[in-house]
């Protein structure tokens, strides 16, 4: 008897199908890991989307924000069913009574929110790959690759208002070479002295996103910083910002060497509001995500980046915000904000308690 058959015989006996089957299979480390992760950014979320389509103005926006919340209500359901079924206590995380005044007076304007549902559903949606790509389980790869065929659905839907709106920014275009050709030379890979060779179109595409992502990066930390309550929290939150402005100019720099155009900026789409909207736990939470995100997205570009002298930005960066993220999560520790997420049973701890 094959492998194949012997488990077709254990589901006839159990006298359940396949998809029960896989269910008494329990979690595993990524499983369960990725299912936490994302509980975590939707209860987040909801506290967010629910300001947002309060104090929205634009009725063409307000119908994505809808769409989100219900795709991020939608998903907390589902993945409420999963942790229940192992008997896998829920993440505290997030809730509207606690870390979002809804009626506080607009914080972003519409643009920014709209941006905001862009870069997070790219952020999502690559977030979402992994995690499919790491399930095993049935159930819970059906839960991702659901979740990744909603998402890039509403992706278009925001790319398609950005685009009729004029906000879209694209990339910059490369010109249509005449041949294939081949690298002659090892200067394809120096950066430090002399001419430097123009940049590849896969290290504008990293420059050109990380660029994108700190200009929003920017306004988020503006807002955080004007609505926070302590001052520990507001004082991290202005150095998050001249960290993002300064990654800016650094990427805007290389790009203007080779005369591509630079994306603009999107601090003006803060409002002047100081009353309370996010609790500190909230806003710390997002603040230290973004910080993971860089830090991965910068690695990702140090990779794709052949010209060694992008090589050493990128890994100067990268120990910056490092750094930063440790100084976040301290104030997350000593606030008591930052949620033990599932790991490794302490065998030295179990023994202590004998």
């Amino acid at each position: 008897m094959d492998r194949i058959e012997f488990r077709e015989l254990i589901i006839a006996l159990m006298g359940v199908n396949q998809l029960e089957f896989e269910r008494h299979v329990k979690l595993t480390a990524a499983e369960i890991t990725q299912l936490w992760a994302s509980y975590m950014n939707d209860k987040g979320l909801t506290c967010q989307l629910q300001h947002f389509l309060a104090k929205v103005e634009d009725e063409e926006i307000r119908p994505l924000i809808q769409q989100a919340l219900d795709l991020v209500q939608g998903n907390l359901k589902s993945l409420t069913e999963i942790f229940n079924k192992e008997n896998y206590p829920l993440p505290y995380g997030f809730n509207t009574e606690e870390d979002v005044d809804a009626t506080a007076p607009r914080l972003f304007s519409d643009t920014y929110v709209l941006n905001f549902l862009h870069q997070g559903a790219q952020i999502s949606l690559q977030a979402y790959s992994i995690s499919l790509s790491l399930s095993v389980r049935a159930d819970v790869y059906s839960y991702f690759n659901e979740c990744i065929s909603q998402l890039a659905e509403f992706l278009r839907e925001i790319k398609e208002l950005l685009l009729v709106k004029g906000l879209y920014i694209r990339s910059p275009y490369l010109p249509t070479p005449e041949n294939y050709d081949f690298v002659k030379s090892q200067k394809f890979l120096t950066g430090y002295f002399g001419d430097r060779r123009p940049l590849a179109g896969t290290e504008i595409t990293n420059l050109y996103a990380n660029f994108q992502r700190n200009a929003l990066g920017v306004a988020t930390m503006i807002g955080y910083s004007q609505v926070a309550k302590s001052k520990e929290v507001r004082k991290f939150l202005i150095r998050g910002k001249e960290i993002s402005e300064k990654h800016c100019e650094i990427f805007g720099s290389i790009m203007r060497e080779d005369d591509i155009p630079v994306p603009m900026s999107g601090d003006t789409e803060v409002t002047d509001s100081t009353t309370y909207t996010f609790s500190d736990k909230l806003i710390m939470f997002y603040s230290t995500a973004l910080i993971a995100l860089s830090v991965g997205y910068y690695g990702t570009a140090m990779a794709m980046s052949p010209r060694r002298d992008l090589g050493v930005q990128y890994s100067r960066l990268i120990i910056e915000i490092t750094k930063y993220a440790e100084d976040g999560a301290n104030i997350m520790i000593k606030n008591g904000w930052l949620e033990d997420p599932p790991r490794a049973l302490d065998r030295d701890e179990l023994a202590k308690k004998k």
